[in-house]
């Protein structure tokens, strides 16, 4: 293929599947958006209970794993594995999700032992004691979306979550609010939307796939356990797992230590924290679509092919990083008013703290695209445990400490935090590439 065809097919790919992404992110922004016009205090808990809610998913690399093993048997042409290795991802996930939801029921200790505020904490757990079942749905979503996507079939399932994120608006408009005779639930609300909209979508994944696909009857004897493939899916998927977990973790451990400086300045880290998120799904997408064409190139064992495509991945890549830090640096005052109402007493303290934010925001651009777009590749060539002992280091040896003595120790706060968070995103990204330029030499 030529690099003109290689940018074709990995934006043919990469575009549904960043725009999923983005869809499904979205479900988050509107509950901000909707919750910061009910209150800050009510937002700020918001903050609490979905970072630790997206920590706990995206600790479940299994449902992840699917795209690239199911890459390299379509390139194998073995559907059988296809099969198995999807109901294997699926199983994980629900197993994941039984161990995993009672931190979401019980989150209130939790956020306490952290030092949070117990207002906010209690607050956040009546989030979470709704929201932490969507932890079921969602996971089944992504197994199933790796599953299509592997086959390159992306379109549907982003047309369904588009629709879903406007359901979800209606449904926080009822429940947040109380309009047409809804009880006003506040917090509990924008959970409660959230968790209806996680079923309807994973109900809508499940029914596309299994009549796009039937000739893998997914469901078929679902009861049977795969004890080989099990354990192969866990293997790929688990590393995967710890490694999101890492950087997960390390977004969330900013915003524990944002939550000691005070209320307004964790609203804005929480407005900064989303806005920076919606940039990151472009670069998702492209890493998804470039694990997809690794794998597919690693099951034919065509180095050229793949050493190709990630040229162009990378070139991507970069457009959409100085893209998106020109947006950040040039207009931060309106995407930080896009989550505050403008009589909001606090609204001009929230606004003085998010430009410093979202300036920092706009520096880690460039190495967050570069360390998801190099993990991508790797995940497609099926090397995830060497990248999971790099994001470790990355994210808690040098990210983490390094936010903690900038913002703390030397007191420049949520700016300095999220220097910290540059430097971790920035060692991740050069290790990750040397890691798949040396794997490149052994193919």
């Amino acid at each position: 293929m030529t690099k003109a065809q290689h940018l074709r097919a990995i934006l043919s790919l990469g575009a549904p599947l960043a725009g999923g992404n983005l869809a499904y992110i979205a479900m988050g922004i509107t509950d901000t958006v909707m919750v910061g016009w009910f209150s800050v205090e009510a937002l700020a808990a918001l903050v609490l209970g979905s970072t630790l809610y997206f920590l706990i998913l995206t600790g479940a690399g299994f449902g992840h794993a699917v795209m690239p093993m199911v890459a390299t048997a379509v390139a194998q042409g073995d559907s059988t594995m296809i099969r198995r290795v999807t109901r294997m991802g699926i199983w994980l996930c629900l197993i994941y999700s039984v161990l995993f939801l009672p931190l979401s029921l019980f989150s209130e200790q939790v956020l306490l032992a952290l030092g949070q505020d117990p207002d906010l904490s209690a607050m956040a757990q009546d989030y979470l004691r709704i929201a932490g079942f969507s932890l079921f749905f969602g996971l089944i979503t992504i197994c199933l979306k790796s599953y299509l996507s592997a086959q390159e079939l992306t379109r549907a399932v982003f047309i369904a979550t588009v629709v879903l994120v406007v359901l979800n608006g209606f449904f926080n408009y009822l429940l947040i609010f109380g309009n047409f005779g809804f009880p006003e639930l506040g917090i509990q609300g924008a959970a409660t939307a959230t968790l209806l909209s996680s079923i309807l979508l994973a109900v809508f994944t499940l029914v596309y796939a299994l009549r796009k696909l039937p000739e893998h009857t997914l469901l078929v004897r679902f009861w049977r356990p795969d004890w080989v493939v099990l354990r192969r899916v866990g293997a790929v998927g688990l590393p995967i797992g710890l490694t999101a977990l890492a950087e997960g973790g390390m977004f969330s451990a900013s915003s524990v230590m944002m939550g000691w400086f005070g209320t307004v300045p964790l609203a804005a880290h929480g407005i900064a924290l989303h806005v920076a998120t919606v940039t990151f799904m472009f670069h998702m997408g492209l890493s998804q679509a470039a694990t997809v064409r690794a794998g597919n190139a690693y099951g034919r064992k065509d180095v050229p092919h793949l050493i190709d495509g990630a040229k162009v991945a990378v070139a991507v890549s970069l457009v959409l990083s100085f893209a998106t830090m020109v947006v950040f640096i040039a207009a931060p005052d309106a995407l930080i008013s896009l989550f505050v109402e403008a009589s909001d007493p606090a609204r001009d303290q929230i606004m003085v703290v998010g430009r410093g934010l979202l300036f920092m925001a706009a520096l880690f651009q460039l190495v967050d695209g570069g360390q998801v777009l190099a993990l991508g590749l790797l995940r497609g060539i099926q090397d995830t445990s060497v990248p999971m002992v790099i994001a470790a280091v990355s994210y808690w040896i040098v990210g983490l400490p390094a936010g903690y003595v900038l913002g703390v120790v030397l007191g420049f706060g949520g700016q300095g935090i999220w220097g910290g968070l540059v430097l971790g995103l920035g060692c991740a990204a050069v290790f990750m590439s040397w890691r798949f330029m040396r794997q490149l030499k052994t193919l």
